[in-house]
């Protein structure tokens, strides 16, 4: 964000709209407005609510500010200064004292030094505490490149215990092409919104009567997250990993001793409490996975690596706020994997995990990724062993530079415990996502007294190195469905052929076809209301079946189904075997074609 050529643009059009809010809504008190992906926003306490038909005045004082050519102008005040220029804005008093006393910076860090002085900036008649950067002047921001988007509520940084704010997004562009690109984005991502397609396709739902963040999976949906994660152990599991179970709740005191409880805590649900045992339910795997490796007794160098997987389903209290679909939930299923090793296995099974991945990846075509090195940062949340946080980082930099993998390094997204390569997959309209993970971990395997007996008989601590492929099964599915529009490869599809008679007659043959279909494992449906043909054609591309499978008085007298694809393509009458060797074969190669 902070490398964006476009920030500046879209951190002075986040100022031009703050004017334009201020004048059309007098007595307005404004919040923070910085550039964000793609935007940005300001949050505003208003004399009255704001809704999208207010967006053409405001965007119409927006576009009279830009035409006034006013200069962005850089000064500093004291902080009484400060105090006198924004006496009637009671959200900047608040941070003009955090800002005095150090506990926070301009740029939102949560630790900074006191100071005496502020940053501002004031273009026109608007002035904002701010550290830039920003255009030369207002007319840099093109007056037909941005555009008001949205609005939602968002409480006063970011605590439930203040004001709920309104909060205005909008996005700037260099020209007006790329704003048309980036809205008709927005539109065709509305249109593969996971949440509206898994409603439409009847895959999941989400029940005021079970709770916010859980999903509830109809049968087509579990058939698709039964097969993704059918694949994914299958696969493991040819890459010489071994499957465990470890049930969904733990004491409270393992996550105490591994550093969980000081790290995560707050997104643990409340505690429960058996006499004098306290039990949480379990948000992460690894505490359970080295416990299990400490039950099962002493270890030999010889026995590792041992690579421990799960498809466990894990809790984690989420704000509510911040739920989303199958994208953030409360209850999720995560194909967690835990690889305890030696210091010279590290680059051996880092490469073991990187191809597993790679292959799982480019079967589900997600073949634009980045990889993400994320190292510490300064903050206190890291458990403090330079030692080992030295020998973590230069493991996995040595693994990923040996396997000539290109990555970028992100400071301060590293995990408390360690060092992650994590991988940024592209969809369909370019969104990035966070999918899988490798992570060196020397610390947590120490804590919580895992050991093996070494070559030379002296007791040593494994490394333990952390590994997810597809993540959490709800969101890899969810970012599936936006990047498929729902359309589904044929081996992952709920129904993969709809077979519709043209007539009642030919019902007998159609229930005949289905029966040898389902023979051959293959999921087909037989169509028998009484619409007419092409209403059920219709309806059939409508849920993304791959085929429908037309048969009338000339299939049923050749042993023939008349052949379309969801796509509209016809491919004609072909004899039922030869359709079923097409399929059978698509989906054994998990192809995604359907021809």
């Amino acid at each position: 964000m902070d490398n964006d050529p476009l920030r500046p643009l879209r951190h002075s059009a986040a100022h031009i709209m703050a004017e334009a809010v201020l004048d059309l809504f007098p007595g307005t008190k404004f919040g923070i407005g910085p550039a964000i992906e793609n935007g940005f926003y300001y949050d505003f306490e208003l004399p009255r609510p704001v809704t999208p038909e207010d967006f053409p005045a405001l965007e119409e004082r927006m576009r009279e500010i830009i035409r006034g050519k006013f200069n962005f102008e850089h000064s500093t005040q004291t902080v009484a200064q400060a105090r006198a220029s924004f006496r009637d804005q009671p959200f900047k008093l608040e941070l003009i004292e955090l800002i005095a006393k150090g506990e926070l910076g301009l740029h939102g860090e949560e630790h900074a030094k006191p100071t005496d002085t502020v940053s501002i900036y004031q273009h026109d008649t608007f002035m904002d505490l701010c550290a830039g950067p920003h255009v030369h002047n207002t007319a840099q921001v093109p007056a037909d490149a941005f555009k008001l988007l949205s609005i939602a509520g968002a409480y006063w940084r970011g605590s439930e215990k203040n004001p709920q704010l309104t909060r205005i997004y909008g996005t700037a562009w260099q020209t007006k092409q790329e704003l048309d690109e980036y809205l008709w984005k927005l539109e065709e991502a509305k249109k593969r919104d996971h949440r509206k397609l898994g409603k439409e396709l009847e895959l999941f739902y989400f029940s005021d009567d079970i709770g916010p963040g859980l999903p509830l999976f109809a049968p087509k949906g579990e058939i698709v997250r039964y097969l993704m994660e059918t694949y994914v152990r299958e696969a493991q599991t040819r890459y010489g990993y071994q499957h465990v179970w470890t049930g969904h709740m733990v004491k409270e005191e393992l996550y105490k001793k591994s550093g969980h409880y000081d790290n995560y805590r707050d997104s643990m649900f409340p505690p429960m409490v058996d006499d004098d045992i306290t039990l949480r339910l379990k948000p992460m795997n690894c505490p359970s996975h080295m416990t299990l490796y400490n039950e099962m007794g002493l270890h030999s160098y010889r026995e590792l690596p041992l690579r421990f997987a799960e498809f466990a389903t894990l809790y984690r209290y989420e704000k509510r706020g911040e739920l989303s679909g199958l994208a953030r939930v409360r209850a999720l299923t995560q194909d967690d994997c835990h690889v305890f090793c030696t210091e010279e296995q590290i680059e051996s099974e880092f490469t073991r995990a990187l191809n597993l991945i790679r292959e799982v990846l480019n079967t589900y075509q997600f073949t634009a990724y980045q990889i993400r090195l994320s190292l510490r940062g300064e903050a206190g949340k890291y458990v403090q062993d330079d030692e080992k946080w030295t020998k973590a980082t230069a493991a996995l930099k040595k693994a990923l530079d040996d396997n000539h993998v290109e990555y970028f390094v992100a400071e301060g997204e590293a995990a408390f415990y360690g060092p992650k390569a994590d991988f940024i997959a592209h969809d369909a309209l370019g969104r990035s996502w966070q999918l899988s993970t490798i992570q060196v971990d020397f610390i947590q395997p120490a804590r919580l007294g895992c050991e093996y007996i070494a070559e030379d008989g002296s007791t040593k601590t494994p490394v333990l190195i952390h590994r997810a492929v597809t993540g959490a099964t709800e969101r890899f599915l969810a970012v599936l469905i936006e990047h498929l529009a729902g359309a589904f490869p044929l081996w992952l599809a709920p129904v993969q052929a709809k077979i519709i008679p043209i007539a009642d007659r030919h019902n007998e043959y159609a229930r005949a076809v289905e029966k040898q279909l389902q023979a051959q494992g293959l999921r087909v449906q037989v169509d028998a209301r009484s619409e007419r043909m092409n209403a059920k054609i219709r309806d059939a591309q409508l849920m993304k079946i791959p085929y429908m499978l037309v048969v009338g008085d000339k299939e049923a007298d050749a042993g023939a189904v008349s052949v379309r694809l969801r796509t509209g393509e016809d491919l004609k009458a072909m004899p039922l075997e030869q359709f079923i060797g097409m399929a059978k074969k698509l989906a054994d190669e998990k192809s995604m074609e359907l021809k």
